[in-house]
């Protein structure tokens, strides 16, 4: 049962990984007219903080991984239920915040640029989860590195 929820919570971690930075470029608009900034300043701060989460949530992800998967090949499961929450989290923010100004709304590059991120997501979840098994793990499952 402890593992299972080590599973979730990592799987919870990735969701939150990618709903972010979807989550900045989809409601730039919003962001522009709620803040007062200009679109180029909304833009450029949306930039950074989406590769400063990427790169911490990939640092943080690996190491954690690394200590509670326990080189587990379950850990590749991560790779699947992170699409769950990704949904719930989603639900949750359209409904607590929708968009009620026609000129929120997204552009469509927004959303070819959602759907590319979202399909080489998982990609990157299992790469990250067999970077993260240790060089005896991956002796005992017969891998080699080199």
């Amino acid at each position: 049962m402890n593992y299972f929820i080590k599973i979730n919570v990592v799987s919870l971690l990735h969701a939150l990984m990618i709903l972010v930075p979807v989550e900045l470029m989809v409601n730039g608009h919003r962001l522009t007219r709620l803040t007062g900034w200009e679109m180029e300043t909304v833009m450029n701060a949306s930039g950074f903080l989406i590769v400063a989460i990427l790169l911490m949530g990939t640092v943080f992800l690996y190491f954690l991984t690394g200590k509670w998967m326990e080189g587990r090949r379950a850990s590749y499961w991560t790779a699947v239920l992170w699409f769950p929450y990704f949904l719930l989290f989603t639900y949750i923010i359209a409904t607590f915040f929708p968009t009620t100004y026609g000129g929120d709304a997204p552009n469509p590059a927004a959303g070819l640029v959602m759907i590319g991120a979202l399909v080489t997501f998982p990609f990157y979840v299992l790469v990250l989860n067999f970077m993260s098994l240790s060089t005896e793990d991956h002796q005992k499952e017969g891998i080699k590195l080199e």
